[in-house]
């Protein structure tokens, strides 16, 4: 005779595992799978640098407009990048693929040092939005001289 353990989860991890494989069907079918791995983990993107003077911060936004974006720096050293991008109104149309993404996002990053805020600036050129955020003073390197005795 063969003792036989029983195991009362193995019918609701099989069932779990065929949802999942069935989603995952669903979603190649529409499309949605490649767009959804292809996406970065935020959005947008950013890219941080800074120079002896500011901090730089760039974000790719093809198609955006500047009525559609807000941007903030907090007292606790953090910037926002808010923003919506509308779905286009086509008349008449019937879409095959739509892999663009439409919506709000937000987005915010602990800045390295203090900056400045009331000097922050913001420009959209050719799909980038580039913000440059002043350092304060006491944060700019200062050279010191250094005297002979």
């Amino acid at each position: 005779m063969f003792a036989t353990r029983w195991q009362p989860f193995n019918d609701v991890w099989s069932e779990m595992n065929r949802l999942h494989e069935e989603m995952n069907r669903v979603f190649d079918r529409c499309g949605y799978r490649d767009r959804l791995s292809g996406m970065a983990s935020a959005y947008p993107a950013l890219d941080l640098w800074q120079d002896q003077d500011n901090l730089y911060v760039e974000a790719e936004l093809p198609g955006m407009k500047l009525e559609d974006l807000e941007i903030y720096v907090t007292g606790d050293n953090q910037l926002s990048v808010k923003g919506s991008r509308r779905v286009p109104e086509q008349e008449k149309a019937t879409w095959h693929r739509r892999e663009r993404t439409y919506g709000e996002f937000t987005r915010v990053v602990s800045l390295p040092f203090p900056v400045n805020a009331g000097k922050v600036r913001a420009s959209l050129k050719h799909g980038v939005l580039t913000i440059t955020l002043p350092k304060v003073e006491a944060t700019k390197p200062r050279r010191i001289e250094v005297k002979a005795e």
